[in-house]
């Protein structure tokens, strides 16, 4: 901006001061005095606003990924079509409604609006479920009808959130004093969504459910609606401005502004994305985390917020201002950069020391505030500073408002679409963030160039001043970027216990893959362990590899003869590749989130897994399991579920009743289902909710244990459509044919000499299990109350007091078991167990 530009904004400015102290601004018929005596009140209302705009983004967020996935394809096209919707909303509220209209009264409008459509969304979803899984769609043209299902449910009430910073703010001026209250605005509306964030992620969703949580919401949108009529009805309003285009003096080069916002929109999402997939691997990645990380990230944008809103107030030059930030950003980027590869990794903590989880949520709130603060600062103090700078007299505020906003969300579509979908898993981490402090210093370039104009042969007295700074700020960005430390393979693989995990393991592959970041390790015996999400997944030691094979062997024997098999994830290959050596199978699909495991993990394995990937019977579908099991046609004899460990965000989807309904109406008749629930890194409650969930759908379902000589470990669920009897006889027969040998074998090779010793983890039945599970809650898609019970307990290791719990209740199943009697008395010895009268 040059000399003349800055003395015609002064200019400007001193005339609406004037007609301000006449007592006519414009669009008011009032005095200043009782314009400021409301806008308090206006941001009380953004406050509440903010707090209900995250509760509804988390429980529909939540609620649709229940139906598109949660693949980071998934992911992508539901935070692009909610943020688009914002977008959409601020560009054509100020376009389509007359600026006559009263300011307060069509923000009240607009809450009522968003609060009907939340609770009718909590009817409307369901049929959409329905409606989607009757599709049947699949790849790409699956994601295009992801996008249409998600722009249905999404577009509508995101218009509206979108539309209430540009409705309100034609209730202040286009000048540095009404500026600086949009900011406010702004910052306000982050303050109440970090209110939001927390009160849906630690208590609404963690007591209630998202019903509740959806009508808790809504009452704030009345509760809002309801004053700020209230306030429309004391404050008249008449719109007098008949010069509402106006155009901004400075726009010939307004449109930097726009890009600088823009390309910061672009950093902010891109990093919350690299940041969170760190984040979650050093504190665990249970759904507390991901709500301390969103709360934390918008901590710094609303201080941030309020911070620049009090400096566009005085300063002589905000365009200035906005590219400092956004150099400082570069810095604050880099900041954050080295404290997650090269401190945070390292500092000696140990989560499970600690008897309380709400003790480990205070350090990992300290740990995500030291790492993002300073860059979640800068963003948030962008965008009152671009306000300002790209404020001019005579406009339309609330049109300046909605193009910034604007033009900050698009940046930050782009921003977490790229990131999430293509850069990550493209070039890293590392190379991500390093793009992040080029974007940032691109941002500062776009700001500060423009005060480098010369103009009648003069440059602007700000020039050289800007010149040194830029030239120097860029320098430095540049050096930062190439010093970016590369993401810890440490970190990938043991997450939250790297410190106590250095130096006892050999590093084989580390990956950065679509969605999970994933390790291959190899210890000093020889064991080697697969990691995903900073924790062990699966392994080739002795108890890993048992229970993988009784994930499959199980199903296998318990069916007279299977033929198809689905796979619920990869892992290290094992419980896939123990279907291959049953003679009778000839299809095995294997449904694997991540593609990385399948081509790159399952290879280490091949030895313990027969090689099962490159099998001519397999096929490897990358998609989420339960988007797969929901829209395919298919329908298998088997059906064994390996997911993730419960407390990891997003894997109670997988233990949900209504999932294993899904899975049993994809069960052929006589099909049977396994599943993995593991003791440790648990709690009774958890384990509890785990078992009544499944046995709700399959209540002649029977347990099985993977112990630890005599002490729990993990254990298997078998369901089965209709009840089962298993003929002992008849299994050992089996086991003892020629075509069943490679099985024999199989079983042989982790511990199991014969039938009865694989019959003799039977560890507990259904029926026998009710009094136990009397308090058990029961994991529903509109609680998963899964994943808040067992977020608390990721940290703990009871699981030798949850197996004798369990096991106290049972009993000989008479009922399950037929043959010879001498066959009966043999696994009835090998249980401990009393036969029971018949």
């Amino acid at each position: 901006m040059n000399r003349g530009d800055e003395n015609t904004t002064k200019d400007a400015n001193s005339k609406l001061s004037g007609a301000a102290t006449a007592g006519t601004r414009r669009g008011f018929n009032r005095s200043p005095a009782t314009l400021d005596r409301f806008l308090p009140i206006v941001l009380l209302l953004f406050v509440g606003s903010g707090c209900a705009a995250l509760i509804y983004e988390i429980v529909w967020l939540q609620l649709l990924q229940l139906v598109v996935g949660s693949s980071a394809v998934s992911l992508g096209v539901l935070l692009g079509t909610f943020m688009g919707g914002m977008c959409l909303g601020s560009l054509l509220f100020p376009r389509l409604i007359s600026p006559g209209q009263h300011p307060l009264r069509m923000y009240a409008i607009i809450e009522l609006g968003i609060g009907a459509i939340g609770v009718a969304q909590l009817f409307v979803l369901p049929h959409v479920d329905d409606v989607y899984a009757a599709s049947h769609v699949q790849g790409w043209i699956g994601v295009v009808f992801r996008g249409v299902v998600a722009a249905a449910c999404l577009l509508p009430p995101t218009l509206l959130m979108g539309a209430t910073l540009p409705a309100v703010a034609r209730w202040v001026e286009a000048t540095p004093h009404g500026i600086s209250w949009l900011g406010f605005f702004y910052g306000g509306n982050i303050a109440g969504a970090v209110f939001g964030c927390l009160l849906a992620g630690f208590y609404l969703l963690r007591l209630y459910d998202m019903a509740t949580a959806t009508y808790v919401a809504a009452a704030i949108n009345l509760a809002v609606a309801l004053i700020a009529f209230g306030l429309a009805r004391s404050s008249p309003y008449q719109y007098t401005n008949p010069n509402s285009n106006i155009q901004n003096p400075q726009s010939a080069v307004a449109w930097t502004i726009y890009l600088a916002i823009a390309l910061s929109g672009f950093s902010a999402l891109g990093a919350e994305v690299i940041w969170t997939r760190l984040l979650s691997l050093l504190i665990g990645g249970t759904v507390y985390t991901f709500s301390i990380i969103l709360a934390v990230f918008l901590i710094g944008l609303g201080l941030g917020s309020s911070a620049g809103s009090f400096a566009g107030r005085e300063l002589k030059s905000p365009r200035a201002a906005l590219g400092i930030c956004q150099l400082l950003l570069s810095a604050a980027i880099a900041w954050t950069a080295y404290m997650l590869a090269r401190s945070l990794p390292y500092w000696p903590i140990d989560p499970s020391l600690s008897k309380n989880q709400w003790n480990n949520f205070q350090l990992d709130l300290v740990r995500c505030l030291w790492a993002i603060l300073p860059a979640a600062l800068m963003w948030g103090a962008s965008f009152p500073l671009a306000l300002a700078a790209a404020a001019g007299s005579g406009g339309d505020s609330g049109r300046l408002v909605g193009s910034i906003y604007a033009a900050n969300t698009v940046g930050a579509i782009a921003g977490a679409l790229a990131f999430s979908i293509l850069l990550v898993g493209w070039v890293g981490t590392q190379h991500s963030q390093q793009i992040l402090i080029g974007v940032a210093a691109a941002s500062a370039l776009v700001a500060l160039t423009p005060l480098l104009a010369w103009r009648r042969g003069k440059a602007s007295a700000a020039g050289p001043l800007a010149g040194a700074l830029l030239t120097a700020g860029l320098g430095i960005a540049g050096w930062l970027a190439y010093t970016v430390p590369p993401t810890p393979g440490e970190l990938i693989a043991h997450g939250r216990r790297t410190p106590s995990r250095a130096g006892y393991y050999k590093l084989l592959y580390q990956g950065e893959g679509l969605n999970s970041s994933v390790a291959v390790t190899v210890i000093d015996d020889g064991v080697r362990n697969f990691h995903v999400s900073g924790k062990i997944e699966a392994s080739s030691e002795p108890q890993d590899m048992r229970l993988q094979r009784m994930l499959g062997h199980i199903p296998a024997l318990m069916h007279p003869e299977p033929k198809t098999v689905l796979v619920v994830g990869c892992g290290a290959g094992v419980t896939a590749g123990s279907f291959v050596v049953h003679p009778s199978i000839e299809r095995i699909v294997i449904c694997e989130i991540e593609p990385l495991i399948p081509k790159v993990v399952a290879e280490h394995f091949a030895a313990e897994n027969y090689g099962v990937v490159k099998h001519k019977k397999v096929e490897v579908v990358y998609d989420d399991a339960r988007h797969f099991i929901l829209t395919t046609r298919e329908k298998f004899d088997v059906i064994t579920s390996d997911p993730i460990n419960p407390w990891v965000k997003g894997a109670a989807t997988l233990y949900t009743r209504e999932y294993f309904e899904l899975c049993k109406s994809r069960l052929n008749s006589g099909g049977v289902i396994t599943q993995w629930v593991p003791l440790y890194e648990s709690n009774v409650a958890a384990v509890k909710s785990e078992l009544a969930t499944f046995f709700d759908v399959f209540p002649e379902g029977t347990v099985w244990s993977n112990d630890i000589d005599g002490s729990g470990y993990d254990l298997v669920l078998l369901g089965q459509v209709g009840p089962m009897t298993i003929d002992v006889d008849r299994l050992q027969d089996r086991l003892g044919r020629h075509d069943h040998f490679p099985v024999d074998e199989s079983l042989y090779q982790v511990g199991f000499r014969s039938g009865i010793d694989l019959l003799a983890t039977f560890a507990g039945a259904a029926t026998e299990l009710k009094p136990w599970l009397a308090d058990a809650q029961i994991n529903r898609d509109r609680n998963l109350r899964l994943q808040y019970l067992a977020g608390l307990a990721a940290h703990d290791y009871k699981e030798a007091a949850i197996y004798n719990e369990m096991l106290s209740y049972r009993r000989y199943p008479d009922r399950l078991f037929a043959g010879k009697p001498a066959t009966r008395q043999q696994l009835q010895h090998r249980l401990g167990l009393a036969e029971r009268d018949q």
